[in-house]
C-alpha cells in the first residue's frame, strides 16, 4: 500500500524535513514507493540525488539502507555473506564433543549475515524501508548484472538456501551522476528521473532552509552568483552541495555581500585551478 495517497501529500512531507522538490521529482518518488520500482535518478553531482532518498526515508521514518558504489565493489559487500569464522568454531566445537556438522547444518540463517541489499528484502514491517543504491555508475559492468533480481523481482537467490522475496517492496533509489553509460538492462527495471540545477528562487529557498542563520541578502547574492558562474563551462560546476557549504562559511566569516572579502572562500565553490581562476574573476567582475 502506498505510505502517500498524493504527490501533494509527499511534497509536505518532504518539505518538512527540509527537501524542496518540484513537482517532476515528486511524481517520480510517488511512483517508486506506489507502484514498487526502483527509481534511477541521474544529474550533476550537487543536486541533491542522494538527498532525496534520505529525506524520502525521513518523511516515511523508515530506515534507510546505503550501499555505495565504487570500483571493484563486490557482491559479498552489497548482498550477503557467510560467517566463515562462526562456522569454523561451530566446527571445532561439535569436533570437540565427538560430532561432524553436516554443510546443510553450517549454510542456514544462523551464519548468514546481511548486507544492504538483503537486509532490505528480510525487512519486517508495515513501512518499507528505503534502499540508496549510490553512485552505481562507479561499479562495473558486472556488478550491474547482479543488482537485476534485486531491481526487477525484490528478490536474492541464495545457493544454499534458495530465493527470498521481500514480504513488503523496498522502496529502492539509484543515483548516478553519468561517470559513464548504465545498461539498458538496468534501466529498464527503473523508473527514470533527470535531477537538472533548480532555478535561483528555489536554490535561494533550499539553501535559506539549510542555513538558517544567514542573511538573506546574503543567500540571494550567493545563489545568484553560482548560478552566474555555472554557465561558464566549468570543469565542475558546483552544484546545490557547494552553494550550501559556501554560504554556511561566508556567514559564520561575517561576510555578508559577494564581493572580494568572499574571494578566500572560493575554494568551497571551484575543485580545479582552472576552475577556481575562472570564479576569481567572475567575482572581481561583478564586485
Amino acid at each position: 500500500m502506498s505510505q502517500f495517497d498524493s504527490v501533494a501529500t509527499l511534497q509536505a512531507a518532504l518539505d518538512s524535513e527540509a527537501y524542496i522538490v518540484d513537482e517532476g521529482l515528486a511524481t517520480a518518488l510517488f511512483l517508486a514507493q506506489a507502484l514498487g520500482q526502483p527509481l534511477l535518478l541521474e544529474g550533476e553531482p550537487g543536486v541533491g540525488k542522494t538527498a532525496a532518498a534520505k529525506a524520502m526515508a525521513a518523511a516515511l521514518s523508515t530506515d534507510l539502507l546505503r550501499l555505495q558504489c565504487y570500483e571493484g565493489i563486490a557482491a559479498n559487500e552489497a548482498l550477503y555473506e557467510w560467517n566463515y569464522p562462526r562456522q569454523l568454531l561451530s566446527i571445532r566445537l561439535a569436533e570437540s564433543g565427538g560430532n561432524t556438522l553436516a554443510d546443510s547444518d553450517l549454510f542456514t540463517s544462523e551464519f548468514l549475515v546481511d548486507r544492504p541489499l538483503l537486509s532490505a528484502v528480510r525487512h519486517t514491517g508495515p513501512v518499507p524501508p528505503v534502499v540508496l543504491i549510490d553512485e552505481v555508475d562507479r561499479a562495473d559492468d558486472e556488478f550491474e548484472a547482479l543488482l537485476f533480481e534485486f531491481l526487477g523481482e525484490q528478490s536474492i537467490t541464495i545457493p544454499e538456501l534458495g530465493t527470498i522475496h521481500a514480504s513488503t517492496k523496498p522502496i529502492v533509489v539509484l543515483t548516478s551522476n553519468r561517470s559513464r553509460e548504465l545498461h539498458d538492462a538496468l534501466k529498464r527495471r527503473c523508473l527514470y528521473h533527470w535531477i537538472d540545477y533548480p532555478e535561483t528562487a528555489r536554490a535561494a529557498e533550499i539553501v535559506r532552509r539549510n542555513v538558517s542563520s544567514a542573511d538573506e541578502n546574503l543567500v540571494q547574492a550567493a545563489t545568484a552568483f553560482v548560478g552566474r558562474v555555472r554557465g561558464g563551462g566549468l570543469d565542475k560546476p558546483p552544484g546545490l552541495a557547494e552553494t550550501i557549504d559556501w554560504v554556511s562559511a561566508l556567514s559564520v566569516l561575517g561576510v555578508s555581500t559577494i564581493d572580494q572579502s568572499a574571494e578566500r572562500t572560493l575554494g568551497l565553490l571551484a575543485k580545479t585551478p582552472d576552475d577556481l581562476e575562472y570564479v576569481k574573476e567572475t567575482l572581481v567582475a561583478s564586485s
